[in-house]
């Protein structure tokens, strides 16, 4: 097999393997929430919503807003970082395709294979191979700019919903109904801000592989299998898995009335 034709085998299969985890992921996340990190954040944000929205007093919404700010700062930073580190790489790239004398040498040196000069460097190496490599990257900071600028969006929407006055004392069931649904509709729009926000970080996560891309497709290939690895401890909650397998697989769903209703006896305790 030729050193250009190890792009065509391993690159898919490092994408194939970081596929094949966040693929497992969702199915646990959908199935077993409590066993994960990112379900156990939604119940434990659907608590804190129902616990913010239904204080009598509303004591608790200065220190809402001030969460949900923090959030959006984050979110924020992240999109700032992405949309800069994706103008530098166009820029990048639009001066390599120049005409000027230096990008005219420096296409010339890539694609004589001249500028991965290191003995470890294999693969493809040419002007167009390194164009594609170039944005790929390009496109792992884009789509990260745009998932950080939903999740500051249903951040921004959260921060209003989450302080909307609770309607007239449950004497009536219609008046029950119109709070859980409100608190309801605030949690989910919290829980999708954070879910974008997870999505936009995991956009850099891979942005790693594709940068070691331009190296050769062998540390594409050995980045990707590392960061599923890392990726397992850091999504996989053990703490939760022994109540999730007590209380039976009844979905996210399920776990969500379990953990809500732990929620409601801790705080007529307190």
């Amino acid at each position: 097999m030729k050193k250009e034709e190890l792009d065509y085998v391993l690159v898919p299969l490092g994408l194939a393997v970081m596929a094949g985890y966040h693929a497992w992921l969702l199915h646990r996340v959908r199935r077993r929430p409590a066993t994960t990190v990112i379900g156990v954040n939604a119940i434990n944000r659907r608590i804190w919503v129902r616990h913010v929205m239904e204080e009598p007093s509303g004591k608790h919404a200065v220190l809402a807003v001030q969460t949900i700010r923090n959030n959006i700062m984050a979110s924020t930073l992240l999109a700032s970082t992405a949309i800069t580190l994706s103008s530098l790489i166009a820029v990048l790239m639009s001066s390599g395709s120049g005409g000027g004398g230096s990008s005219t040498s420096t296409a010339t040196a890539a694609s004589d294979g001249l500028l991965p000069g290191a003995p470890l460097v294999v693969g493809a190496t040419g002007a167009p191979a390194l164009s594609a490599k170039f944005f790929a990257i390009l496109v792992c900071f884009l789509v990260a700019f745009l998932l950080n600028v939903q999740s500051i969006r249903y951040y921004s929407h959260a921060s209003v919903l989450i302080n909307v006055p609770p309607p007239p004392p449950p004497g009536a069931s219609d008046g029950r109904r119109r709070r859980a649904g409100a608190v309801g509709y605030a949690t989910d729009v919290l829980n999708r801000g954070s879910y974008f926000w997870s999505l936009g970080a995991r956009a850099f996560y891979f942005s790693c592989p594709v940068f070691l891309w331009l190296f050769g497709p062998i540390p594409m290939l050995v980045a990707c299998v590392a960061m599923v690895c890392a990726l397992y401890f850091l999504d996989v909650c053990k703490d939760w898995e022994e109540e999730e397998e007590q209380g039976g697989d009844d979905g996210e769903c399920g776990g969500d009335e379990r953990a809500a209703g732990h929620g409601k006896n801790a705080d007529q305790q307190v």
